[in-house]
């Protein structure tokens, strides 16, 4: 007997094309806008979808994460700890390290002599926080940034530390922080991926950063983190190919959608949709991106403000500029990776030389949103993975020692959309090595971004191999105490 092609179709439509097709949820919202649907399209998509809207009132519309990755030391740029000079070389007491685990650098090492920095510290601007001379400019907006110093994690080594603040696990393979956001904001800029990646690196033992890190996971790939390069192509296979034309691609683009829309009829496959909405937006990005990475329309006084490495491709400072751009154009989340925060040895020389790389942009950044009225509605953060040991890895010296890694407590910055200016948050004990006051987990911590962001973490969940995943796991607590 011959069957209606409706009917073959359907039979073929086995149980997970069915729940796939039945399941796109969060994401039909920003499918909707990456697609370029219209506004009354769009608002049809999300009112047919209810947990679509925004959960909360949205402060932060977008969000800029200054990744300092291999764990800056928390004793020489933000945490003053006196005391650790003053028992300088004296043993770490066995009461204050209780059962902390080691990595496998300082287990085995005999002796743990305390280390106190060789950089002065003093206090700025109204809010009196405590900075390290190594950080001047950072120090001159002291009152516009709000210290966390009573970060905490679990892990103690640098993959599974920065898998675990960019996904939510330490283990590889679920969703980044960017991903998250993508599937449950969408975009706001249909010429512009919403979350995309910047990459520099300092001069001293970069770890090793893997694209997994912004990659979507089990979400759908239209979601994934899109890398900028500083070479001659900043987003890969963005060219047309030689010999191709405007018009032609178009054309070409438009007989795959047909081809695509046929195929999706057939097997219902969310992935279908999302590589439409790619080849879409990689089209457009054809003439986006050389716009946003254009940097000729910037005047001197921006590349004095930044200093003269923004004049210099793939650099730390050119990378905040480019995120600024990138803000002004609504993308998203704009994740920028620093590289050769590791000093287990010779830490004065090379923290130094981290310290003179990513300062003075870093401040440029909160100062240029601020006086281009972004910074109320956008949320800046600085930090790394975990901080450092108050004692020395090796020998210690009267001018020179390493920090291991440790993960019991470490500072970060926040600054912009929704959180309190002007404040220090959380306090570790007088020799650096555990929290006494106010403590912030990572998932606290992802808590409070998304919840800046609209989005309620224990609300954003997607569906995968018969468990519903959120970004916080079962997991974490807004620190309401940051907040406006």
């Amino acid at each position: 007997m011959l069957l209606d092609p409706t009917d073959e179709a359907r039979l073929r439509m086995n149980r997970r094309h069915f729940f796939g097709r039945a399941s796109l949820g969060l994401g039909s919202l920003a499918m909707g806008t990456l697609l370029g649907c219209s506004k009354e399209k769009t608002a049809l998509l999300q009112s047919a979808d209810p947990t679509s809207r925004l959960h909360l009132p949205r402060i932060a519309k977008r969000v800029i994460y200054l990744f300092q990755s291999g764990g800056p030391s928390q004793y020489e740029l933000f945490d003053h700890k006196p005391l650790l000079r003053e028992r300088q070389g004296e043993e770490l007491p066995e009461s204050v390290r209780g059962d902390q685990r080691l990595t496998g650098m300082t287990s085995g090492q005999g002796s743990k002599p305390m280390a106190g920095s060789l950089f002065d510290f003093q206090q700025h601007g109204e809010s009196r926080a405590w900075v390290s001379e190594l950080m001047p400019h950072t120090a001159a907006i002291a009152d516009d940034l709000c210290f966390i110093k009573t970060m905490h994690t679990e892990a103690i080594n640098h993959d599974p530390a920065i898998t675990f603040f960019q996904t939510g696990s330490q283990q590889a393979g679920r969703p980044s922080i960017g991903s998250w956001m993508s599937y449950g904001l969408g975009s706001d800029n249909e010429n512009m991926p919403a979350f995309t990646v910047l990459l520099s690196r300092g001069a001293q033992r970069p770890q090793p950063i893997y694209s997994r890190l912004w990659g979507n996971g089990f979400l759908p790939s239209l979601h994934q983190g899109v890398q900028f390069r500083s070479g001659k192509d900043p987003v890969l296979y963005l060219r047309d190919p030689q010999g191709v034309d405007r018009n032609t691609r178009r054309r070409f683009l438009d007989g795959l959608a047909k081809l695509n829309e046929l195929r999706l009829e057939d097997f219902g496959d969310p992935e279908i949709d999302s590589r439409i909405s790619q080849y879409e937006m990689a089209y457009r990005m054809q003439t986006s991106v050389p716009e946003v990475m254009d940097l000729s329309d910037e005047p001197d006084e921006v590349f004095e403000l930044y200093g003269e490495d923004a004049r210099k491709p793939g650099t730390y400072a050119a990378n905040c500029l480019l995120a600024r751009r990138m803000a002004e154009r609504d993308v998203k989340f704009i994740q920028l990776y620093h590289l050769g925060w590791d000093q287990h040895s010779d830490l004065p020389r090379e923290l130094a030389s981290q310290a003179r790389d990513t300062d003075q942009a870093s401040a440029a950044l909160v100062t240029d949103l601020k006086r281009r009225g972004l910074l109320e509605d956008t949320l800046v953060i600085w930090g790394g993975e975990f901080g450092r040991t108050n004692f020395s890895q090796g020998s210690l010296t009267a001018t020179n020692y390493g920090r291991d890694h440790h993960p019991r407590c470490f500072t970060i910055w926040m600054a912009g959309a929704g959180v309190k200016p002007g404040i220090s948050y959380g306090q570790t004990d007088e020799l650096g090595y555990n929290i006494v006051e106010n403590p912030v987990h990572v998932h606290d911590f992802q808590a409070t971004l998304l919840h800046l962001t609209g989005v309620d973490h224990e609300r954003l969940t997607f569906k995968h191999q018969g468990r519903r995943y959120r970004l916080t796991d079962v997991h974490g607590e807004v620190v309401k105490d940051v907040l406006v």
